[in-house]
């Protein structure tokens, strides 16, 4: 198969940091297989949608990565690659470039170019591909629709996010007294699977491994939700529930199902606790995990109820 790569692996790629602008849009053009009349017929082009005709005489030293980054991917997105491979590279541009660059990624893929999209911004992968690879430590992880390998890259860093915190790396520390220890919490989604992130009203089951290495008579479960911020949005216990203490002895696993997650979209943090009915501490893990919540309409706050709007009179909308 033969065809024309552009390839775009970090700021100013390529470019001479003491000549303009305009010189350099001349030498990559040339470098990347374009004649010198293909280059002067797209140069007005290239500099329109980088958007640095005010500095286009200047040192390519004296541009920022912003505007370096903006002109090295205007280049290559016009030097009619069949497969442009991109990396980052909104991660430095301003909103309006950003929409640029979605445009053109549609315009290759209605000539049915490839785009090869290099990210950590799950949510455009999400978006733009249909296809997804996970490379973990250089090897590849997964491989198929971008959807599955989003959700299994998500389910793995939450379980590992998980475990790390609870084994006492997370932010917000551990207290207790060790009558009976949390090993493990995990926020689960309908399916049972591990997640960092849900949409808002879906089913969450918060599922803690406890352990009490003798057996003892007086035990409360909680949880609770906060903002990353502190402020606290939900919280329960098995007490508060009605749930009297019999026995408890070795190893058990604990569930809290929530039917609809109605949270705001945002990031917040779980704690988890084991405790005396009194409220003295065996093991409270706070901030031992942190999810994030997706919605499709955005919000204030931290509640996302199901909701209508109605109207009457002289009142119109657009569809």
């Amino acid at each position: 198969m033969r065809g024309r790569l552009a390839a775009l692996l970090e700021l100013g790629a390529g470019f001479h940091p003491e000549i303009s602008g305009r010189e350099n849009i001349e030498i990559t053009g040339l470098l990347l297989g374009l004649t010198k009349k293909e280059i002067a017929a797209r140069f007005d082009a290239v500099v329109r949608f980088a958007g640095v005709e005010e500095f286009l005489d200047a040192p390519v030293k004296t541009y920022s990565s912003g505007m370096a980054v903006r002109l090295g991917f205007a280049i290559a997105a016009h030097s009619d690659p069949d497969v442009l491979l991109v990396d980052e590279v909104l991660a430095v541009g301003d909103e309006a470039f950003a929409h640029r660059a979605l445009e053109k990624f549609s315009e290759f893929e209605r000539a049915g170019k490839t785009l090869v999209f290099v990210s950590h911004d799950l949510t455009l992968v999400a978006d733009r591909c249909r296809r997804a690879i996970w490379l973990e430590h250089g090897r590849l992880a997964a491989d198929g629709p971008s959807g599955e390998v989003i959700a299994r890259y998500r389910e793995r860093v939450a379980a590992e996010e998980g475990e790390r915190r609870v084994r006492g790396a997370g932010a917000g520390g551990r207290v207790g007294s060790g009558v009976a220890s949390i090993e493990l919490v995990r926020l689960l989604d309908r399916e049972g699977r591990p997640v960092g992130r849900l949409r808002s009203g879906e089913t969450a089951t918060v599922e803690i491994v406890a352990r009490a290495p003798e057996m003892i008579t007086d035990f409360v479960f909680g949880v609770q939700i906060s903002t990353v911020a502190g402020s606290a949005v939900f919280g329960t216990n098995t007490a508060l529930e009605g749930y009297l203490s019999d026995r408890f002895a070795g190893d058990a696993r604990v569930t809290l199902e929530i039917p609809a997650l109605d949270l705001a979209p945002g990031l917040y943090a779980l704690d988890a606790a084991v405790h005396a009915r009194d409220g003295a501490p065996y093991d409270y893990r706070r901030d031992v995990l942190r999810f994030e919540i997706e919605a499709d309409r955005p919000g204030t706050g931290v509640w996302s109820p199901a909701r209508r709007w109605s109207f009457s009179g002289g009142i119109r909308w657009k569809d």
